[in-house]
């Protein structure tokens, strides 16, 4: 007999198949990742952090979140650090949900939504998306119940790329005045489309975002979450004194000091290879998913052929189904070059 609730047992681990890739031996597009290496001041602040023989030191995190709400256009009070997007998730359903309540999560979409509302013992409810609609509004707003306390959208949404309407999202928060709205903003460099503006006003909205993406920095794990401050304060009592590694915390400190450099890279990303790709794809009549994100979910005719030829040309996608089991490949687009690689190698099986 385990000593851990019974339903935890029972649970599957989220295992993403990450063994096996690296920058240098694979162009990684399984992901969503940045695909060119950070700022190398970035990588110089984290040289000279560890030259300092600070390493024995509990993490100080200083003004790094009053740094962080500049950036975002909120206030300090407003924003909190999270290792990585994943605990803000984590610290807002813990916090939010009771075993037994409702989570409102539309599928297909990240994985650890659905996790952490599992380890709470909620019961799930999945409207679904779809190509021709997008984000199903009308489905999520029929089933807002007295038992809903989480509301999940992911905005854009993986893996589809579906963008959620700003009136969509406050609609709601509006009509679910007793649920967390979970706003997932983790692209917001890609999209620019947000509602943190609407935290004071619709004080059951929390938004998550990374550095772990356009930032390019999933290995030292940096988020954080915006919402009112009654919210923050909240949640502080719940995060740790040291969750954030401070490694993190030095290494989002030079990227922001020199935000051009991601800037740049969206730019290439969102106004060149995505379009470049598009072009191709409609070109050959591949079937996808409109996206406004910096990755696609593409539906040729023989994914599993595809994906196999692309790997053995050190290329990396993620097979991913869409919900009638029809296998798709979710594809991660790089810089110009990159793009021009991966259309090419899959050029030659076509």
């Amino acid at each position: 007999m385990s000593i851990f609730k019974s339903h935890i047992v029972q649970m599957e681990a989220y295992n993403p198949p990450l063994e096996g890739r690296g920058p240098h031996d694979h162009l990684l597009l399984d992901f969503n990742e940045r695909t060119l290496p950070v700022c190398p001041s970035v990588k110089e602040a984290m040289i000279d952090f560890i030259q300092a023989d600070r390493l024995q030191c509990y993490p100080s995190y200083g003004n790094i979140a009053a740094k962080i709400a500049r950036y975002c256009n909120v206030e300090a009070d407003q924003l909190m650090i999270t290792n990585g997007s994943d605990q803000g998730i984590e610290l807002i359903i813990r916090s939010a949900c009771r075993e037994g309540e409702e989570a409102i999560i539309p599928r297909p979409s990240f994985a650890m939504y659905q996790q952490v509302a599992r380890v709470e013992n909620l019961n799930i409810i999945e409207p679904a998306y779809s190509k021709d609609n997008g984000f199903p509004r009308q489905a999520v707003l029929d089933v807002i119940s007295d038992k809903t306390r989480l509301i999940v959208i992911s905005n854009p949404n993986n893996p589809s790329g579906t963008i959620v309407a700003r009136e969509d999202i406050l609609e709601i928060a509006a009509a679910a005045p007793n649920a967390a709205i979970l706003v997932d903003e983790c692209y917001f460099e890609y999209t620019q489309q947000t509602v943190a503006d609407a935290v004071e006003q619709y004080p059951n909205l929390l938004i998550t975002r990374t550095f772990s993406k356009t930032w390019g920095l999933p290995s030292v794990r940096l988020g954080y979450v915006i919402s009112n401050s009654e919210n923050i304060r909240a949640l502080l009592n719940v995060r740790g004194p040291y969750d954030v590694n401070q490694l993190a915390v030095v290494a989002i400190d030079a990227a922001l000091s020199n935000p051009g450099y991601t800037e740049q890279y969206v730019k290439e990303v969102m106004e060149v290879s995505k379009p470049m790709f598009e072009d191709f794809l409609n070109s050959k009549g591949i079937d996808y998913w409109p996206s406004v994100a910096n990755f696609i979910w593409t539906f040729p005719n023989n994914p599993d052929e595809i994906e196999k030829h692309l790997r053995s040309h050190h290329i990396l996608v993620r097979p991913k189904a869409d919900d009638s089991g029809k296998t798709g490949l979710r594809i991660n687009l790089g810089n110009k070059a990159q793009t021009e690689s991966l259309i090419q190698t899959w050029s030659r099986i076509i």
